[in-house]
């Protein structure tokens, strides 16, 4: 009867899930959705312990407080330039976990039991290779290690080797399921983790992330059905599910295929540029050249990127818009699917500020009116507003899709400096007579360009 009652509390559980991951898909109900995820995870954690009661319940408690220590000291203090790198690392720490899971399982898999051999494999490798890219992938976006593709001869044999070796220590486990067998199996897939990830560079980190993520969800319900726990191979399931759509979606915002996106660099290509600073003159001006033309437009489109986050520039943003809006001007945020360091970055970040969430229009939806746009003001933005990304074939970028900032009547960059973007390549809209570029730390600029507008 207990069990009857715990099913029926897992269900709920995998139900709480299933309506979270549809509350994520819109900024109004992301919050709920949140809160509803982590109630459902709760309740399971409840059930588990009073219907199973586990053993080594000391050890178990004391690993949650550790972990609910670490997680709202986490959430309270990592900024939201640095939410790509905590999703990163949660995302590892899932695939790890996973892995030891089924490691320590493994003395329960009898001989005959071919399937559970087969997902406890799976389990061990796989959560093994997403736990040590994840590693890899935080290292890259805080700035740990280079954030350029890395490769070196001989890495793509290395790495169809270690392939290679997984599947022949996979084939070994499934027919004789032993410790060390597994133990090399998760080191062979540690290892194609950080093969898998290094050669990747520049914008394209966030797309691997996702990939990971998926992963990670794959491992969850494999390992749900080495347990015989339907609630983790539920919600395993809606995590590879959704974490693959994501990156199949990311990928195609890029305008590349996710193969040419891990190992485009190993083939001989890169995902990054030069990453040199170039020495070409620009136009420049002061607050208050960029105030009149800010205050006596009628239609203004902000572009978001990660510089308005890492400036943590985005209430002053928020304030100079409403300051445009209330002297007459029309004002929209176009938003790339790509902008920042991971989807949906500059969404929470202006959803952070109250910006309205009308007021947030995606790349489709606002391209076809930036040549009725009097002025775009790119604020932290490089890649995404790039027209090299159309006209030039040899460029890293070549076939992502683009905001058309291009094709407004004037153009405004917010810049720290003549830096390319993380993809580290020029952008000629910079370069174009039509544009001025500001100096100077978002907020600083943003801050001074507020009291302009007020002055006019």
């Amino acid at each position: 009867m207990i069990d009857t009652w715990a099913q029926i509390g897992y269900l709920i559980s995998a139900v709480c899930f299933i309506v979270a991951l549809k509350a994520l898909s819109s900024p109004k109900s992301a919050r709920r959705g949140n809160l509803l995820g982590a109630a459902g995870a709760v309740l399971a954690v409840i059930i588990t312990f009073v219907a199973y009661k586990p053993d080594h319940l000391a050890a178990i408690l004391v690993a949650l407080v550790i972990g609910t220590i670490a997680g709202v000291v986490g959430s309270r203090r990592v900024q939201m330039t640095h939410m790509p790198q905590l999703v990163a690392l949660f995302n590892g720490v899932g695939g790890g976990a996973a892995a030891l899971v089924a490691l320590m399982e493994l003395g329960e898999v009898r001989d005959g039991e071919t399937i559970a051999a087969i997902a406890t494999a799976f389990t061990i490798v796989v959560g093994a290779i997403s736990f040590s890219g994840s590693v890899v992938t935080f290292a890259k976006l805080q700035e740990l290690m280079t954030s350029r593709p890395v490769t070196f001869p001989g890495l793509p044999v290395l790495f169809v080797a270690g392939t290679l070796g997984g599947v022949a220590l996979s084939v070994w486990l499934v027919t004789d399921p032993r410790v060390w067998v597994g133990v090399l199996l998760c080191l062979v897939g540690l290892a194609l983790g950080v093969m898998l990830v290094l050669p990747v560079g520049g914008a394209d980190v966030p797309i691997v992330i996702s990939l990971l993520n998926a992963f990670t969800g794959l491992t969850v319900a494999a390992g749900g059905y080495v347990l015989g726990n339907a609630l983790l191979l539920i919600a395993g399931t809606l995590v590879g599910a959704a974490g693959t759509l994501l990156t199949k979606l990311m990928a195609d915002a890029m305008g590349r295929s996710v193969f040419n996106i891990l190992f485009g660099a190993v083939k001989g290509g890169s995902t990054l540029g030069g990453g040199v600073a170039s020495e070409r003159p620009v136009i420049s001006g002061t607050a208050t050249d960029v105030a009149i033309l800010l205050g006596y437009a009628q239609r203004v489109v902000i572009v978001p990127g990660y510089g308005l986050a890492v400036a943590q520039a985005q209430h002053t943003l928020r304030d100079l818009v409403e300051e445009l809006q209330g002297r007459g001007v029309k004002v929209d945020y176009a938003i790339h699917p790509v902008a920042g360091r991971m989807p949906g970055h500059m969404n929470v970040l202006l959803a952070e500020a109250q910006v309205p969430y009308e007021q947030l229009r995606e790349m489709d939806e606002i391209n076809g009116d930036f040549k009725s746009t009097d002025v775009v003001l790119v604020v932290g933005a490089n890649d995404v507003v790039n027209p090299a990304a159309r006209n030039t074939p040899s460029a890293p970028i070549y076939g992502m899709p683009i905001l058309n900032a291009d094709e407004a009547q004037r153009v405004i960059f917010l810049k720290r400096s003549m830096r390319p973007g993380f993809a580290g390549i020029e952008n000629e809209l910079l370069y174009d007579p039509k544009t001025t570029l500001l100096f100077g730390d978002a907020r600083e600029s943003l801050t001074k360009l507020l009291a302009a507008v007020k002055n006019i």
